[in-house]
């Protein structure tokens, strides 16, 4: 398993080309999501903004990375990207660049993400949902579709992994959200 710092240290590039770190984010509680524009889970921009301008000065960030993996659903370049959650959903938390969550061209955030935490709360219906359609899923461990959340305590462990339907109102988020939080 990766450790707490070898994540924090992980070199990424936010949405306007900037470097950072999750590790530039320490002693908050942080939210990673990889996310995308056109997808059926589009629609949670809303519920995670409303989730941050809630609990942001408790010390809670979400970092929003845009990956293409999932049937082509975040064609856009990272300015139509920041151009469509600003005007679409007022995202105000921070947005990074597109990058790439599985496959041979994994960032390597979400190689130590996955690392440190396998399981996966709430897995199952998408899963079924999309096989159902279908639509080839990964294997355990690897991020199933768009809007997979990995909650990040402010120590830098990651401490819980959400489903891709799990929303940013479902209790089993709020709670876990809470209790780092209150760490």
């Amino acid at each position: 398993m990766p450790s707490t710092t070898a994540i924090e240290a992980i070199p990424l590039q936010r949405n306007d080309g900037s470097p950072a770190t999750l590790g530039d984010f320490a002693d908050t509680v942080r939210l990673v999501v990889n996310v995308a524009s056109k997808c059926g889970l589009t629609a949670q921009y809303e519920g995670l903004e409303s989730l941050y301008r809630e609990k942001k000065d408790d010390g809670f960030v979400i970092l929003a990375f845009p990956a293409n993996n999932f049937k082509g659903q975040e064609p856009g370049t990272d300015e139509e990207i920041a151009q469509f959650c600003s005007v679409n959903y007022d995202v105000t938390f921070p947005l990074f660049k597109k990058i790439s969550v599985i496959g041979e061209d994994i960032h390597p955030l979400y190689t130590a993400l996955t690392t440190a935490e396998p399981d996966v709360i709430g897995e199952g219906p998408m899963r079924e949902r999309l096989s159902s359609k279908g639509i080839p899923v990964g294997g355990p461990g690897e991020v199933l579709w768009n809007f997979e959340k990995f909650l990040v305590a402010r120590d830098g462990s990651v401490v819980a992994r959400f489903a891709p339907d799990v929303t940013a109102d479902d209790p089993r988020l709020r709670e876990a959200i809470d209790a780092a939080i209150t760490q």
